[in-house]
């Protein structure tokens, strides 16, 4: 069976290593890690993500900004989006869901639970 593709955007570097090793080592994952969304068009349609995570936070281009970005394009627009930040307030919250995300993790992050709710969306993605 074929491994999801998952794109992890967030400008935490260590994040990004231990996100990306925890999903790689299940075998499940195809992980592409970004430390900005500056390339996100571009490397969005050559990677082709089943499904992205996002930080809210960084620098220069942020995740509503990105998630923005992400729903003028076609590809982008059928695309799963887990927001995880920090911010732990329903205002925050609801700006992004109103974006189209689809969940939304508060940092820290627990393995289980985040390989968890991405399995939950793509199972109802690939039903759909």
């Amino acid at each position: 069976m074929a491994k999801a593709k998952i794109m992890i955007i967030d400008d935490e570097e260590d994040f990004l290593s231990i996100t990306r090793m925890n999903l790689e080592d299940t075998g499940k994952f195809e992980v592409l890690a970004l430390k900005n969304a500056k390339e996100l068009i571009p490397q969005l349609h050559s990677f082709k993500p089943d499904l992205i995570l996002l930080d809210l936070l960084m620098p220069e281009i942020g995740g509503v900004e990105a998630c923005e970005i992400l729903n003028k394009d076609p590809l982008g627009q059928s695309i799963p989006v887990i927001a995880i930040s920090a911010l732990n307030k329903n205002v925050d919250k609801y700006n992004v869901y109103k974006e189209g995300v689809v969940d939304y993790i508060v940092k820290p992050v627990e393995k289980d639970e985040l390989i968890q709710r991405i399995e939950k969306i793509l199972r109802f993605k690939n039903t759909a």
